[in-house]
Formats: structure tokens, sequence, C-alpha cells
């Protein structure tokens, strides 16, 4: 994946044009690299994760959000993405996927605070802002912020 990847990178560069999103089959790639990394590509797969996955309601997107997800939440262990982390990138998605495990984390009293400065910058709430409100009325301070 990485290879092919950096090929396409390559050859758009020489148009003169920045490389696509990742797809939703290279962003499962992805996440299972995220999973076992290869030596000395641990930078490079956070920066992909990071800046290379469409966010919102995009089919890579969804895999992105679950993935990161099952991290902020502990379900799932990554070496180079800790639960904070997770939570943060989730909270830049925009909206969309990311939103419902946002929302969840609010409760966390680790990723808490991290999902609430999340969900501040999302503008695709849909009608999870009535779950948020909700839990804010339950006395949840993250909620309130």
């Amino acid at each position: 994946m990485l290879e092919a990847y950096r090929a396409h990178v390559a050859e758009r560069a020489a148009l003169g044009i920045p490389p696509l999103p990742l797809t939703k089959q290279q962003t499962q790639d992805l996440v299972g690299l995220l999973k076992n990394p290869p030596k000395g590509e641990e930078a490079f797969l956070v920066e992909l994760l990071t800046y290379r996955v469409p966010a919102g309601v995009d089919d890579a997107a969804q895999v992105k959000a679950e993935f990161l997800a099952k991290v902020a939440k502990g379900e799932e262990k990554c070496a180079l993405v800790s639960r904070e982390k997770a939570t943060e990138l989730l909270g830049t998605m925009l909206g969309g996927y990311n939103v419902k495990p946002l929302i969840d984390l609010l409760d966390d009293a680790v990723c808490g605070a991290v999902a609430a400065k999340g969900l501040k910058g999302t503008l695709l709430m849909f009608d999870f802002f009535h779950d948020v409100a909700e839990k804010a009325k339950a006395g949840n301070a993250n909620a309130k912020g």
C-alpha cells in the first residue's frame, strides 16, 4: 500500500497536482499498517491518517472514524495513536461518522474534554445536537462547555 501510494504521489506531483485522498480500501490497509507498522514508517502512517483521509461522510472517513473511535474508547490498542490523540483526530473530521463517538466520549474521564473541544468545531451535527443538550442537562460538564 505504501509503495503504491508513494508512486501515486510522485505521479501527481509530476503533473503539478496534489495526491488524491485515500480511498476506503487504502484507508482499511492503512488501519492494518497502523496496528502493525513497518519499521521506519510510523510517522508517515500517522501523517496519512491525519491528513490524507477525507473528512465528513466519505466511505474512507467511515473507516477512519470507526478505527479512531475504538482506539479512543480503549477498545483497541494502537502504539502510534493514544486514546487522546484518537479523540483529537475524531474532532478534526467536521461531522458525519465522528459525531456519535465524540458524544459518547463526553462521559470519558480521560478523553471527555478533548471530545468536547472537537465537537465545538464540528459542523455536521444533524440531530446529534439534542444528544449533547441532554448530556448537558444531566450535568455533564464536558457537554456544557
